[in-house]
């Protein structure tokens, strides 16, 4: 079948859909296909070496005329200009706001000189409609972009009902799963957890985020403080795409300093989730929860908050714990029971492992997409 000229939009800094849209361009690429990266700086894991794979820069200009630079007519320019240069197919970006109204607006330029490209496909990851959804400033534009696109995806069940609920949307909406393809380790579990001054008897749990409030990191710590006691000692591996400064003296009160390593802006993140033992993740919102998919791929068993996409991912019981948000005790119960059964955890793991491979496949996801992208461009027409 045709290869295709697909452009992506994302946020380029450390965060799920970043990540997510990363690693769709790059199977894509694989796949022949050529992946056109649009955005301020290239997204925080693109290997832009690699064979089908260009960056496109845009320029955000700051005139003393505005108060607060703009970056979304920039970023419509540029996405016409490489769509005409480089015919694109498809022009996929992540997160309604900005980037769908500017594709919106890149579709409608193009279409005066080009009609029938580039199909907008908008793909929802959440923020744009748990949070800014519910902003009565940008909730109608957020509704206008998703109605424009032609064609929106959500990574969840969860948020697909969601965004139904908040915007009152008709536009038809298809639920494709984040995936996720784990890279092999290059550094052994012994040797990061030396380089980490963790002991091999040591039970570690990991989280993985950006720490923004919606993560509830200091459940986070408050489980750990509380899981305290057993006969094993409990460590906590923070793999944090945000600073962790703010949660030092919840930490020290908390008596667990010396229990939480923390490893800021990580992008060999195989190695160390293969030396954690299970993963802790206390979100208030999680639309798919990405780090709960990383972390299951390596075979590690999870603990987390029953929220938003979450029990996608996770089986109750056989794959991790889910629990109340908030519950903290429940969740320090989890985890203590988890780190007094190694079998049980090692067991529990491979489960999870398999149902990665099995649901959340990067060959799975990926054939999805192009089977939309091929839907789309047989339906949608310029201006519609």
């Amino acid at each position: 079948m045709k290869k295709l000229a697909i452009g992506i939009t994302c946020y380029p800094t450390v965060g799920g859909s970043g990540i997510v849209a990363s690693q769709l361009g790059s199977e894509l690429a694989k796949l022949g296909h050529h992946v056109h990266f649009i955005s301020y700086e290239p997204p925080f894991r693109l290997d832009l070496k690699q064979p089908n794979v260009e960056f496109h820069q845009v320029k955000i200009n700051e005139y003393q005329l505005f108060k607060y630079p703009d970056y979304t007519l920039p970023l419509a320019v540029k996405m016409v200009a490489v769509a005409q240069k480089k015919k694109l197919d498809i022009l996929h970006v992540h997160y309604a706001v900005p980037h769908a109204t500017a594709a919106l607006l890149a579709k409608n330029i193009a279409c005066q000189n080009n009609p029938g490209t580039p199909h907008v496909v908008t793909t929802l990851h959440g923020t744009d409609i748990t949070l800014l959804g519910r902003d009565p400033s940008l909730g109608p534009i957020i509704k206008y972009s998703i109605e424009g696109s032609c064609g929106v995806t959500a990574v969840s069940e969860s948020l697909k009902k969601e965004t139904a609920q908040v915007l009152r949307t008709k536009k038809p909406i298809q639920t494709i799963h984040n995936f996720y393809r784990p890279a092999e380790p290059r550094r052994s579990r012994a040797e990061v957890r030396r380089a980490l001054k963790i002991k091999e008897s040591d039970f570690v749990l990991l989280h993985m985020s950006n720490l923004r409030p919606v993560k509830r990191f200091a459940d986070v710590l408050r489980v750990l403080a509380a899981a305290r006691g057993g006969r094993e000692r409990i460590r906590l591996m923070v793999l944090a795409g945000g600073s962790f400064e703010e949660y030092k003296p919840l930490a020290r009160e908390l008596g667990v300093t010396r229990d939480v390593t923390v490893c800021p802006n990580v992008v060999d993140v195989e190695n160390y989730i293969n030396a954690a033992d299970a993963g802790l993740y206390t979100s208030e919102k999680e639309s798919f929860g990405m780090g709960v998919l990383e972390t299951t791929s390596f075979g590690k068993p999870v603990v987390a908050t029953r929220v938003g996409g979450v029990p996608e991912i996770v089986i109750e019981g056989k794959t991790g714990f889910l629990e109340k948000l908030g519950d903290i005790q429940a969740m320090a119960k989890d985890v203590r029971k988890l780190a007094a059964d190694r079998e049980m955890t090692a067991t529990m793991g491979r489960a999870a492992q398999e149902r990665a491979q099995r649901e959340f496949s990067a060959e799975k996801s990926v054939n999805l997409y192009l089977e939309y992208y091929r839907k789309i461009m047989s339906t949608c027409k310029c201006g519609t």
